[in-house]
C-alpha cells in the first residue's frame, strides 16, 4: 500500500519527463549556447582567436550605425504587418461567421495562403512587384497611372513595403481562423438579450462581441507579434535586406551577420537583444490589456 502511494506521488513527474527532456534539448540548450556565444569573440574565419570577450559584443552593437535603421524597420514591419493582418482577419471572420451560399468553398479559398510555403509566396510577390514584367507595374502602365514600371524592390525605404504586403497576405488567414473560432463560441442568447435591449449592430460588436472574444484577440495578437518579429524569410527571398540595409529587420540582420561576417558573437548578442525585447513586450502587453480580466462582463 505504501509503495503504491509513493508511486502515485512520483507518477506525474515521470509522465512529464519526456516533454521536459525535449524542451531542454531543443530550447534550453540552444538558448544557453547563444547566451554563451554573446559574451565571446567568435568569428568563424578566425578559429585561432576564439575567446571570452565580456560585454564587447554588446558595446559593438551600441556603436553600430546600422542598428537604429534596423530597429526602426523592425518596428514598422511589426506594426503595419500585424495591424493590417488583424483588421483584415477580423473583417474576414465576421463575414464568414454568417451563413451564405457557397460558404465552404469561399472559406477554403480565403484560408489557402496559410497552406502555401513562405518561399513560394516570396517568389510570387517578387514577380508581382518586378519592374520589367511584374503584374502590378503592367496594370499601372496599362491604366495610364505610370509611364513606365517602378523598381519597387530596389528603391531605398520603399522596398520593405512590398514585403509587408506579402506578409499581410500570408497572415490574414491566421487571424481569420482564430477569430472565427472564437465568434462561433459566443452564446446566441447574449445577442438575443442585446436585441431585446434595442442594441444596434455596432453596439453589439463593441459591447458584446469584442469583449466576449477579447481573450482570443489578446493571445492571438501576442503570438502573432512574436511570430512576425522573428520572421525574416520573405525579406531574404524578396529583397535580401536591400537596397543597402533599408529593408532589413532584426532577424534578417542577424542572418546577415552570420553569413557575411561569420561573427557568431555579435549575432548571438543581437539574438539576446531580440529575446529581451520580446520578453519586455510580452510583460507590457499582458499588463496593459489586462489579460487576466479579459472575457469578464
Amino acid at each position: 500500500m505504501l509503495k503504491a502511494i509513493r508511486w502515485k506521488s512520483f507518477e506525474p513527474y515521470l509522465l512529464i519527463t519526456p516533454a521536459v527532456l525535449i524542451i531542454l534539448a531543443f530550447f534550453a540548450y540552444p538558448l544557453l549556447s547563444g547566451l554563451k556565444l554573446a559574451f565571446m569573440h567568435y568569428v568563424l574565419f578566425e578559429p585561432g582567436n576564439i575567446h571570452f570577450s565580456g560585454f564587447e559584443n554588446f558595446r559593438a552593437l551600441l556603436t553600430d550605425k546600422n542598428l537604429p535603421q534596423i530597429l526602426g524597420n523592425s518596428l514598422l514591419w511589426v506594426i503595419l504587418t500585424v495591424g493590417l493582418q488583424f483588421v483584415l482577419g477580423f473583417i474576414l471572420a465576421l463575414a464568414l461567421n454568417k451563413q451564405f451560399k457557397g460558404k465552404n468553398i469561399y472559406q477554403s479559398i480565403v484560408f489557402l495562403p496559410w497552406a502555401v510555403s513562405a518561399f513560394l509566396i516570396g517568389m510570387i510577390f517578387k514577380w508581382l512587384f518586378n519592374e520589367q514584367n511584374g503584374l502590378i507595374n503592367y496594370l499601372l502602365v496599362k491604366l495610364g497611372i505610370l509611364e513606365k514600371g517602378i523598381p519597387f524592390l530596389a528603391i531605398p525605404h520603399v522596398s520593405i513595403f512590398p514585403v509587408i504586403a506579402a506578409m499581410v497576405w500570408y497572415g490574414v488567414p491566421f487571424f481569420g481562423i482564430m477569430i472565427l473560432a472564437a465568434l462561433q463560441n459566443v452564446p446566441k442568447d447574449i445577442y438575443e438579450s442585446a436585441d431585446i435591449d434595442g442594441a444596434g449592430r455596432m453596439t453589439k460588436l463593441f459591447r458584446v462581441t469584442i469583449p466576449y472574444i477579447k481573450p482570443t484577440i489578446i493571445i492571438t495578437l501576442l503570438l502573432r507579434v512574436i511570430w512576425v518579429f522573428n520572421s525574416a524569410d520573405l525579406i531574404y527571398i524578396m529583397t535580401n535586406g536591400g537596397p543597402a540595409i533599408t529593408s532589413h529587420n532584426l532577424p534578417s540582420y542577424i542572418f546577415n551577420k552570420i553569413f557575411y561576417t561569420t561573427d557568431y558573437g555579435q549575432a548571438s548578442a543581437l539574438g539576446i537583444m531580440m529575446l529581451a525585447i520580446l520578453i519586455l513586450y510580452t510583460l507590457i502587453f499582458l499588463k496593459t490589456t489586462k489579460y487576466d480580466d479579459a472575457g469578464d462582463f
